[in-house]
């Protein structure tokens, strides 16, 4: 089977700042694959060379078979990985239902009606039929990140990646949130999650990879990193969560 997303030897530089250096990567389609590590060890810039928001220094990017690394016109490609971000990004002057609508009005060029219909679905599928018409400062937090999950899977993506996508909520929020990410699981979605949630990495991951220092210095099965981590820095790091 192609892997649906591949990453070789990409190191990413800011000044003389090297933030990821030479990681690779595989994942696979139907495939759930947790990034953890302590602040700054460059989860979220990994997670921005998949769909190319940054582009790697060196090293390549494969998307479903072909090399996106250098491509300029990247639309197509993005519909195709999903991304929704820690803070949300909906348009503030937009109604929830014209949030999820707009990608499918300008990038699909679907008709208003076909757009209306597809973003009612997926408004359905995050629970949020009867806050189609609220702007996001009607909504709270947890709802306001349904909507950009709704957003992502609208434009019916092979992948999403999530940046810390409770990060932002408040403790009682977390668990629509996670509700929603849960059914994409059990539907299959490909997803690519930069996380604290450990519990619920232990729960959904197929596979676990602990960053630091822009390396991964141990990747495995849920059960293994969180109850038998190999390498030190994986067990220092996971000491000081279970501290807090």
């Amino acid at each position: 089977m192609q892997s649906l997303l591949e990453l070789r030897d990409i190191t990413k530089t800011f000044g003389t700042q090297a933030t990821l250096c030479r990681i690779s990567l595989t994942i696979e389609p139907r495939e759930v694959v947790f990034l953890v590590g302590p602040s700054g060890s460059g989860k979220s810039t990994l997670l921005r060379c998949c769909n190319l928001l940054e582009r790697p220094t060196s090293g390549a990017v494969i998307f479903n078979g072909e090399d996106i690394t250098h491509k300029r016109h990247l639309d197509m490609t993005r519909q195709s990985i999903g991304m929704v971000f820690q803070s949300f990004n909906l348009y503030p002057h937009m109604t929830a239902l014209w949030n999820v609508m707009i990608g499918l009005r300008l990038v699909q060029r679907l008709s208003t009606k076909a757009a209306r219909e597809r973003a009612m679905h997926h408004l359905g599928r995050v629970g949020l039929t009867d806050r189609a018409s609220y702007y996001p400062s009607e909504l709270s937090g947890g709802q306001q990140q349904r909507v950009a999950i709704a957003r992502a899977l609208a434009l019916q993506p092979k992948l999403v990646l999530f940046d810390e996508p409770t990060s932002a909520l408040d403790p009682e929020l977390v668990g629509s949130v996670l509700d929603v990410m849960r059914d994409m699981r059990r539907e299959g979605m490909t997803m690519l999650i930069v996380s604290h949630e450990m519990q619920f990495a232990m729960e959904a991951a197929d596979r676990v990879l602990f960053l630091d220092a822009g390396r991964i210095v141990e990747q495995g099965a849920p059960a293994q990193i969180f109850s038998s981590p190999r390498e030190e820095r994986t067990k220092a790091f996971l000491s000081r969560l279970n501290r807090r």
